[in-house]
Parts: C-alpha cells; sequence; structure tokens
C-alpha cells in the first residue's frame, strides 16, 4: 500500500478548523471543535435541526488505524475525512497531548423556550461559571444524573469552550442545553414550568441532608450554581425558593463547584424516583 495522502497544514480548511479556538470565529460560523474519540462518535450520531453534527473529520494515520470503526462511520454518514500529520492535529487542537481525532461540528444549543415546553423535571443551571472545565464537568454530571436539560446564563463560559467540551466526555450531545439567558429570565421560567428552585451555596441556611429527610425533593427541580470562587450573588439568591448547602461531616474546608454540583443533582434524581417522586410513577 502506498503512503496516505495528507491534508496540507496550509489547506483553508485546517485554517478555518484552528480559528475555531478563538470565541469570536466559533460565534461567526457557529461551529466547533470536538475532540478524541468518545467526542467524536457521539457528535456523529447526534443530529441538529434534521442534519449531521459532525461536519467534517481531521485524524492522524495512527488514530484513523486506531479507531476506524469511527473514521468508517463518519464516513458512512457522509462526513468528509481529512488524514493529518501529528502537527496539523496539534495545531488545531492547541492541546499538549491531542488525542489524534477531532471533529467540526455545527453548534447543538436549545433555546430556552424549547426547554420550558418540555416541562423539565431536572435542570442544572450555571450562573456566572468561569471556568471551562467546570462547565463541562457539570454538563457531564448532569447527564449521569439524569437530568433533562442544562441552562448557561449569560454571565457564564461560553459552552463551546475546547476545555469545556472536553471535559464534558460527549455528554454535550446528550442532552438539551440553552446559552446565553439571564439568570432572572432563567428562573422566572422555570418557575413557570413547575419546577422549584434551588440554589446550591455552601451558606445556604437550608441543609441538603434535612431538606432529603423532609421529603421536599421529589418534585420537579432547579439546581442554580454559581461561581468557583465567589458563590452566587445576594441578588441572585434572592431569586431561588430555597438556599441549600451540602453538609460537610468531615474535615474538609468546602467541596469544589463539580463535586457539590455531582451530589446535589443526585440527591434529587434519587428523591425523584422514589415513592412519590414526580418520576416514580410509571407511564401511562
Amino acid at each position: 500500500m502506498g503512503t496516505p495522502e495528507l491534508i496540507s497544514p496550509r489547506s483553508p480548511r485546517v485554517t478555518a478548523a484552528r480559528r475555531l479556538a478563538r470565541r469570536a470565529f466559533r460565534g461567526k460560523e457557529r461551529r466547533f471543535i470536538a475532540e478524541g474519540p468518545q467526542a467524536v462518535r457521539e457528535a456523529i450520531a447526534h443530529r441538529t435541526d434534521g442534519a449531521a453534527t459532525l461536519i467534517e473529520l481531521f485524524a492522524t494515520v495512527e488514530a484513523a488505524e486506531r479507531h476506524h470503526e469511527i473514521v468508517g462511520a463518519a464516513r458512512a454518514a457522509g462526513v468528509r475525512v481529512h488524514l493529518a500529520d501529528d502537527r496539523t492535529i496539534g495545531d488545531i487542537s492547541q492541546t499538549v497531548t491531542p488525542q489524534g481525532l477531532l471533529g467540526v461540528c455545527h453548534f447543538l444549543d436549545s433555546p430556552f423556550e424549547e426547554i420550558l415546553a418540555a416541562r423539565p423535571k431536572l435542570v442544572a443551571v450555571l450562573a456566572h461559571v468561569r471556568d471551562p472545565g467546570n462547565a463541562g464537568t457539570v454538563l457531564r454530571c448532569a447527564d449521569a444524573a439524569g437530568a433533562d436539560a442544562v441552562v448557561l446564563t449569560d454571565a457564564s463560559v461560553d459552552l463551546y469552550n475546547p476545555k469545556s467540551v472536553r471535559a464534558s466526555v460527549g455528554s454535550l450531545f446528550h442532552l438539551p442545553v440553552a446559552v446565553g439567558v439571564p439568570v432572572e429570565q432563567v428562573v422566572a421560567g422555570l418557575k413557570g414550568a413547575g419546577a422549584r428552585i434551588l440554589a446550591a451555596d455552601g451558606a445556604g441556611d437550608r441543609d441538603l441532608d434535612a431538606e432529603l429527610d423532609a421529603g421536599s425533593m421529589g418534585g420537579p427541580t432547579a439546581w442554580v450554581f454559581g461561581n468557583e470562587a465567589w458563590g452566587l450573588p445576594e441578588e441572585t439568591r434572592a431569586l431561588a425558593d430555597a438556599v441549600v448547602r451540602v453538609p460537610i461531616h468531615g474535615r474538609a474546608e468546602s467541596l469544589n463547584l463539580a463535586t457539590a454540583a455531582a451530589v446535589c443533582l443526585y440527591a434529587s434524581a434519587r428523591a425523584q424516583r422514589g415513592p412519590g417522586g414526580c418520576r416514580s410513577a410509571s407511564p401511562a
């Protein structure tokens, strides 16, 4: 067999993909990069407005051989596959250790109104969350806990930041996500859809264990999570039905954002699936 033909590092397609590392270009093109086999696999299966979310795929020869089933699925879906050398993949990825597979994808966020129309039972709201790794990890936790949606307010990090996408490990493609919505609109809309709004805050006057013991968490719920360093501002806490703290039973000073979010979301998921919870009844 001959040497496979590699795309030129100066190709317009490589240049366009490399520019997606910058938020301004992602917003202009409404495209983002999904890196790694798990994310690319999910992107191939996902549809946006009826069309394939994955637009094109870049792969090193070694990665294409190792993940031949993913590359084959992309080609079968009509996605153009470009073989590239390690340096070209690294230039597009801009990570220290690229994974060899990079997909260019359409934006896939959902209108907030569509999320409300579905009457969600469990929602994670990221208000003032600025760290992209935390945002992606919370999205992954919400997916694992069976949440119906995630909302990033207008004061939070870009959903399509490469670090956010990597930290979600494919969960970005699993559940509806709305972006850029003012927190006041988010809270008002979710209350109107029947959800109880709980603000997660280490200084909250309600204890998560006590809430569970009281049986008050079985209904539709939206958790609001704040900034990694300073939590939620008072005006945001005032919008909630309750401000809830995760109890610290040991000597740790606090929990980081993603860990606290996982605890809160799983507490709600368990309560909702228990006797009398909003998910405990069998479908008609």
